[in-house]
């Protein structure tokens, strides 16, 4: 349900022509649905480059981040909180929140769902081991397909849509900050 000044979600249609606009050829590949890192690393195939987790979570204060990870990399919410900038330890955002600032359902979380945060309410944190990839690959607004854009194209869609990211190591998140800031 929109609210009334809210602008319509976007589409992966959307998303295609508006990742073409910004001059980043992407790739996709079609697949059945998938819901957890453990069917996507089982049915996708070998689709090269990074392949990400999203986790869409609140602090205490409501305020909205997407993680962006490594499939592999253990995110540890209990003490990431510290490590963000949040108020509290962090919780998962519910569906309804989703739906109205990523434009998706849970299982299709994606790094591309910022396109529809057109009021800046979530902050991106990024992994940075994801920058280690030549390719990354996230879900285009549907857990039915695998899109492989570009890692320096990741960053000019996050940019150009307003969610310059927090880029963080996750690795070893449970030692003491190594100095890593934000």
């Amino acid at each position: 349900m929109a609210f009334e000044d809210e602008p319509v979600v976007a589409t992966r249609d959307d998303l295609m022509r508006y990742l073409e606009e910004l001059g980043i050829a992407v790739s996709t590949v079609e697949h059945p649905p998938l819901h957890t890192v453990a069917e996507s690393q089982e049915l996708r195939g070998t689709i090269p480059g990074g392949h990400t987790k999203n986790l869409f979570v609140k602090d205490k204060k409501s305020r909205y981040f997407l993680v962006v990870a490594e499939e592999s990399r253990e995110v540890d919410l209990k003490t990431l909180h510290r490590r963000i900038g949040a108020q509290g330890r962090l919780s998962f955002g519910n569906a309804e929140a989703m739906m109205a600032m990523l434009g998706v359902e849970p299982g299709s979380v994606t790094a591309f769902g910022v396109i529809n945060d057109t009021e800046h309410r979530i902050s991106v944190v990024l992994d940075e081991g994801l920058l280690a990839h030549d390719m990354v690959n996230c879900h285009p607004l549907t857990n039915r397909a695998t899109t492989t854009i570009p890692t320096d194209g990741l960053m000019k869609f996050f940019r150009a849509t307003g969610h310059e990211p927090l880029v963080i190591g996750l690795e070893g998140e449970t030692d003491q900050a190594d100095g890593t800031s934000g």
